[in-house]
């Protein structure tokens, strides 16, 4: 009888391909995995009656407080939040910043985290008051 490709000699070709497999799903699972922003106060993009009293971004994995920021800025680009980036001490995954009292205008949040995987991530939303 003949073997075939994947049974080879004692079953050692099999043993071999799915050695293989099980490190090719190892190593995409973990390649992917990042801290992904999953939600943010004020909402991306959102329109408030009233100014936030700080930002709040929430992240898929927990983030690295020590390289881990968020800033807001106004239309001229100037940092408006008080400058206390932190991820909170509670929740790991959540990276805050209090804010004055914001006159009505369109405001960029800037985020870059770096999470526990040691993958960095960034990006950038608007909101506005009106």
């Amino acid at each position: 009888m003949r073997r075939g490709f994947l049974t080879g000699r004692g079953g050692a070709g099999a043993r071999r391909v799915g050695l293989a497999l099980a490190a090719l799903v190892a190593t995409a699972g973990g390649a992917s995995a990042h801290a992904v922003l999953q939600r943010a106060e004020p909402r991306v993009e959102s329109r408030l009656k009233r100014p936030p009293d700080e930002v709040k971004l929430y992240f898929s994995e927990r983030i690295e407080a020590a390289y881990s920021s968020v800033r807001v800025v106004n239309e001229r680009g100037e940092q408006v939040d008080r400058r206390d980036s932190r991820v909170d001490r509670a929740n790991p995954a959540l990276l805050r910043a209090t804010l004055p009292a914001l006159a009505p205008g369109t405001y960029k949040v800037l985020w870059r985290v770096l999470s526990i995987d040691a993958d960095v991530t960034e990006g950038t939303f608007t909101f506005r008051i009106e």
